[in-house]
């Protein structure tokens, strides 16, 4: 079979479920949390400029994963594949290696967030952070383990029925909390002063908002399942302006129902005590039970990408081979690898402080180099022209346009998550670097170049100061 018939062979999906997938990766845990996490670092002015911020750059960083699936058609699971073609392999492993570790970072994240809603009910559950919470989580870990191995075509189909289902709960809360909507509270709530400046309200606020956008580059990563190239891009920009309109509006409505100060202290799901103000008890549990379908089709789905990301990468010989074993085209090496590190992270949330906040902004901010990767490939196509032969003046200053915006808006993220989570990041990226060692004495190459040996000296660098840092105390989880 030809490398061409390899890739396109397996499982093809429609518009509308690739759609779907995107959609149903983005809308999960995040906009269930978003009222308290923005009143917590910011009034309504701030909430609205950041939501200007995230959704311009989110949206260049859309373009940027339309415009490389229809320059570079060749690439299968986007985020990882443009960093090797644009930096090398050892930086494309760092891509795929964060990205998936992300992803699984991610799906803790909603199993925390499932445990401490019905913790509501079962107190010995807590706020997700108890023994009986991990040892539920850790059921649903592997109960989900076994439903993904039947198969990439019924997980999908199950996602987009998942994804009509969880969205209908999130609209029905934007519609009542309109109507139960007070002017002189949302007035109230304008300035956020205490907050400090509005730059540092808006920085404060980046990390959940690319939290909540993750996803946006879901179609990419699906690539390999689209009928046609053309798909992936409007798979991506439908995704990401349906999202954009509703988490913008449970955050803005929410300023309506509360005092800034009580919308904060609301225990997550936040969104669950910004409706039981606005129309009773009844909305709490509303509210709890569209979670539950919510982050369960979002884990589904990340599930999915975590897994498609190792089994691409070792299809193109960049992770060792045994992740590249598929069957009924489900990667079950790569799934079972995800699923351990999903386990080995809900273990370590039981030792933060917060486990859902910990969870969160660390998915957050290891997904922000493999996003700089893949604008600074968008920008470097467009700088040297490869694939722009005889494209038209008005495609040259468009692709520019959106390749500069979208890598200055990754790297402010960067600047805006601060040191803590990178360092963090970096405990996690470097010993993953076992994985690459593994792939090139397989290849029977040497483990470095010395280019790559000065990046990896450099990673293991940041990862003891990273550990240091954390049995000091000065980082705390």
């Amino acid at each position: 079979m030809t490398d061409e018939a390899t890739r396109t062979a397996g499982t093809k999906v429609s518009p509308v479920t690739l759609t779907a997938m995107v959609v149903g990766s983005m809308v999960g845990a995040g906009v269930f949390s978003l009222p308290a996490r923005f009143a917590g670092e910011t009034g309504v002015a701030g909430a609205l400029v950041a939501w200007v911020i995230a959704g311009a750059g989110m949206y260049t960083l859309a373009l940027v994963f339309q415009r490389l699936a229809m320059r570079r058609p060749d690439l299968d699971a986007g985020v990882y594949a443009y960093a090797k073609a644009g930096f090398g392999e050892y930086t494309g492993f760092f891509s795929a290696a964060g990205y998936w570790a992300s992803a699984c970072v991610g799906n803790v994240t909603y199993w925390v967030l499932i445990m401490s809603t019905l913790g509501q009910w079962v107190p010995a559950l807590g706020e997700g952070d108890t023994v009986l919470a991990m040892a539920c989580s850790t059921v649903g870990l592997w109960g989900f383990f076994l439903l993904v191995r039947r198969g990439v075509r019924e997980a999908a189909a199950i996602n987009r029925v998942v994804t009509v289902a969880k969205v209908i709960p999130i609209l029905v809360f934007v519609l009542l909390a309109i109507f139960a909507f007070d002017p002189e509270v949302f007035a109230a709530n304008w300035g956020g002063e205490a907050y400090g400046s509005l730059f540092d309200q808006v920085r404060a606020t980046m990390l959940v908002t690319v939290f909540v956008f993750l996803g946006v580059e879901g179609a990419s990563v699906y690539s390999r399942h689209a009928r046609r190239r053309e798909d992936v891009g409007r798979a991506t920009i439908l995704g990401f302006v349906s999202v954009l309109c509703v988490f913008a509006s449970v955050t803005i409505v929410s300023y309506g129902i509360l005092p800034v100060g009580e919308i904060a202290g609301l225990r997550q799901p936040s969104m669950a005590g910004v409706l039981e103000a606005a129309v009773g008890s009844w909305g709490a549990v509303f509210v709890s039970v569209g979670l539950i379908v919510s982050v369960l089709g979002a884990y589904l789905a990340w599930t999915l990408m975590a897994a498609e990301v190792m089994y691409v990468a070792a299809k193109d010989r960049d992770m060792p081979r045994f992740l590249a074993r598929s069957r009924d085209d489900v990667p079950v090496n790569a799934l079972l690898l995800s699923t351990a590190l999903s386990q080995v992270i809900l273990v370590l949330t039981y030792f933060s402080a917060d486990a859902f906040d910990f969870a969160l902004d660390l998915t957050a901010s290891m997904t922000l180099v493999p996003f700089l990767l893949a604008a600074a490939y968008a920008l470097k196509l467009r700088a040297t022209r490869e694939t722009y032969d005889g494209a038209p003046a008005r495609t040259l200053r468009g692709d520019l346009v959106v390749a500069v915006l979208a890598t200055a808006y990754t790297a402010f993220l960067l600047y805006a998550a601060g040191l803590t989570y990178l360092l963090v990041s970096l405990v996690i990226y470097a010993p993953a670097t076992v994985l690459f060692a593994m792939t090139r004495r397989e290849q029977g190459r040497r483990v470095f170049t010395p280019a790559e040996l000065v990046l990896f000296v450099v990673v293991a660098a940041g990862a003891v100061v990273g550990v240091v840092a954390l049995v000091a105390g000065w980082i705390e989880l």
